[in-house]
């Protein structure tokens, strides 16, 4: 069937192959490079385009990228919706408006993710705000060409002082992606911003810090998990700035070993203890390998009453996942290892390709291989500003589960 261009926004059609279109049917955001068949029409890469089935019949508009695996973002399901500004502008006031039901839009030290890409209907945008700057991060060929307009739309509901870009590694060769971090629109953000989370005040580095400087997805559980440390003498490995390690003093360890390779991290970790009046000598900051680290102290015979650990993302594409799985055994094995009878383990997974039962199955691992009985308390997620969508899976990348060893 050849493509007849009626509607001036579309640039061609992608005709799916057969038997292929039932995810796309059920909004599922990503059309990957190996469910088409054939694209008609002369599309150039961040055009807007029609997917349809073998068949002919409407499936969803999207923007096309042959660079990338996945071929096609998907944005409406409407017949006849065109994804132009005024589209994409009415998404992003739905996210903001969101955020400000939720209370975590107010005042000058506030801060949370106001735009969650695929969670957000927005895929390959992120918009987190601190305080009076945004961070964006454009992980779509197509919208980083429309980003222009979506920089208008942003400043027209939130009038920020600043717009800062924070580009992701790898970005370039997955998506043929060229960009830098650096300033858009407004005022260079401060060096160190202060946001307040809960009454605790935590010194955020929007330039070079991870992700784009603190992670906001563990609002929830950081509150949470300090229920268990009152009179623990707890191990935060992965620490980063103290994002676990200060709730945790505040709720009454008895003492934290904050563990993260990163030096500059602990050095905002320890202002960060000064800035909340935590720096009374219950915490010891180590600059280590957090394996090494654990290996050590299992050698040594050491045992905690409590560990948390919150690793950075293991494996970015499916190919990665068995040696995330590998990974994550290793970890939380040495963990259980460091623990004494009747410990917390606090384990988080923020790898979106590791589902939450290949996760829990670690620890099923873990229990065999000790002889230790683990036992899962509480089986968390991210925090309710970076919201999941039932139709994209991998939204719901961030796992925290809450255990009892003994």
């Amino acid at each position: 069937m050849s493509l007849t261009v009626t509607d001036a926004a579309l640039a061609g059609r992608v005709v799916l192959r057969q038997g292929r279109e039932r995810p796309f049917v059920g909004r599922h955001p990503w059309v990957f490079s190996g469910a088409i068949h054939r694209v008609e029409g002369e599309v150039r890469d961040g055009d807007e385009v029609e997917v349809v089935t073998s068949e002919g019949r409407f499936v969803a508009r999207g923007l096309y990228n042959s660079l990338s695996q996945i071929r096609v973002r998907l944005y409406s399901w409407e017949p006849g919706q065109p994804l132009d500004d005024a589209f994409f502008r009415r998404r992003l006031e739905a996210a903001v408006e969101l955020r400000r039901a939720l209370g975590l839009v107010h005042g000058s030290r506030s801060a949370c993710r106001l735009v969650f890409s695929e969670g957000d209907g927005v895929s390959g945008l992120i918009v987190d705000r601190y305080g009076d700057w945004l961070s964006v991060q454009l992980t779509s060929l197509a919208l980083a060409r429309r980003r222009e307009p979506l920089l208008d739309a942003l400043q027209d509901l939130l009038a920020p002082r600043g717009v800062y870009l924070r580009t992701e590694k790898g970005i370039g060769e997955e998506e043929g992606l060229r960009a830098t971090d650096g300033l858009l629109r407004g005022e260079e953000p401060e060096e160190l911003i202060t946001i307040d989370e809960d009454g605790i005040l935590y010194a955020v580095d929007p330039r070079t810090g991870q992700k784009t400087g603190f992670f906001l997805d563990q609002r929830e559980n950081r509150r949470r998990v300090a229920a268990y440390a009152r009179g623990r003498r707890v191990a935060d490995v992965f620490c980063y700035t103290g994002g676990f390690t200060i709730p945790l003093l505040r709720e009454g360890a008895a003492a934290v070993v904050a563990v993260d390779v990163s030096a500059p991290a602990l050095e905002l970790a320890r202002r960060n203890l000064e800035a909340n009046g935590l720096d009374d000598g219950r915490t010891e900051l180590v600059a280590s390998d957090a394996f090494r680290w654990l290996e050590a102290r299992v050698e040594a015979g050491d045992a905690f009453d409590m560990i948390v650990l919150d690793p950075p993302r293991f494996a970015r594409s499916s190919r990665g996942v068995p040696q995330a799985i590998r990974g994550y055994a290793g970890l939380n094995e040495l963990a259980v290892r460091c623990l004494a009878p009747g410990g917390i383990l606090v384990t988080c997974s923020c790898t979106g390709r590791v589902s939450r039962e290949a996760f829990v199955s670690v620890l099923a691992a873990v229990e065999e291989r000790t002889g230790r009985r683990v036992r899962i308390l509480e089986s968390r997620g991210q925090a309710p500003d970076h919201p999941v969508s039932p139709t994209c899976p991998e939204t719901a990348y961030l796992k925290c589960l809450v255990c009892l060893v003994e």
